[in-house]
């Protein structure tokens, strides 16, 4: 099985209150394949300058990740991003961004990334995510995340995108923006009315929820008792999703449950080191020691309850 994934691959300097990192590997392409190659075949598509380093290209090889598409402009630096978070780890203070070569990406996808099966489109420009679904007609399923820059200055655009994928993963915050519903049910009601199969939102400290047509489905988030950095995490999130789903012949409810599942296992990995650090030497006993935890976590048996008789 294989699945594509089109977004930036750039480098973070970090501070919270539990440390601080000047340069490290980070973007949103790199955090889902990352977590993506945990379950399926990996194929990134992205552009990086020429201070990329074999450093940064060995996290991806020891992870079997595909870079064939990922473009390098030899005299452009890479994609910074600096941010700081506090106490409160839901917002992340951003004090530099530096688009270098990503302002003027242009995804060029070989043969082999069109025909994947599967297709995530990471948060990049929207009329360049339509673009790129345009090109992989033979894909499956295809989801896509966004943020609130281009819900605010794009929408209309953002809309037309929404509408030729199969999926939106996107946090609390851009749904109620996006549909301008202060409501979360009607809001991913809304956006499921735009010929979506399904709407999956992020909620950071409390979990994600999945809705379709027919049913929706809640997932917490794995109780850690000490988060050191957030960043990547509904990247991360995203890469469990949309690789476990990779991994099946077919996706349905039963599937995109589990696969809901997986995201917040991967997700909870993420955010216990800085960047990529936790994840990149993560095992598959791990993630499925973590799924089994979720499982017991959230387990109840069905017993209908009946209120004993009052004593006369």
């Amino acid at each position: 099985m294989s699945l594509t994934v089109v977004g930036s691959v750039a480098f973070d300097a970090l501070e919270t209150p539990f440390g601080k990192r000047d340069k490290i590997l980070g973007g949103a392409g790199t955090h889902f394949s990352l977590s993506a190659s945990f379950f399926t075949d990996v194929r990134a598509v992205g552009v990086v300058g020429g201070d990329f380093g074999e450093e940064e290209w060995a996290v991806f090889k020891r992870h079997n990740i595909n870079t064939d598409d990922v473009e390098v402009v030899a005299d452009g630096k890479t994609f910074f991003w600096k941010g700081r978070y506090d106490y409160d780890m839901n917002t992340a203070h951003t004090l530099d961004t530096q688009l270098n070569v990503f302002e003027t990406f242009d995804p060029k996808l070989s043969d082999e990334s069109k025909n994947s099966r599967i297709l995530f489109l990471a948060n990049i420009l929207p009329m360049l995510q339509k673009q790129v679904r345009e090109q992989c007609e033979k894909a499956e399923f295809v989801a896509m995340d966004t943020m609130n820059f281009w819900i605010s200055s794009m929408k209309d655009a953002l809309i037309e995108t929404v509408k030729v994928v199969d999926c939106i993963i996107i946090n609390d915050a851009e749904a109620r923006q996006l549909t301008d519903e202060p409501n979360i049910h009607k809001a991913a009601k809304a956006i499921l009315d735009l010929g979506l199969k399904a709407v999956v939102i992020k909620r950071g400290e409390y979990g994600a929820t999945l809705f379709t047509k027919d049913s929706y489905f809640v997932v917490p988030a794995y109780p850690l008792e000490s988060v050191f950095d957030p960043t990547g995490a509904g990247d991360t999130f995203a890469g469990g999703f949309m690789g476990y789903l990779a991994s099946q012949k077919e996706i349905n409810e039963e599937t995109m449950r589990r696969a809901m599942i997986y995201g917040s296992v991967m997700a909870s990995f993420n955010v216990e080191e800085f960047g990529t650090e936790r994840v990149d030497r993560l095992t598959q006993t791990e993630i499925n020691e973590r799924f089994a935890a979720f499982k017991k976590m959230t387990h109840f048996d069905e017993i209908p309850f009946e209120r004993a008789a009052s004593a006369s």
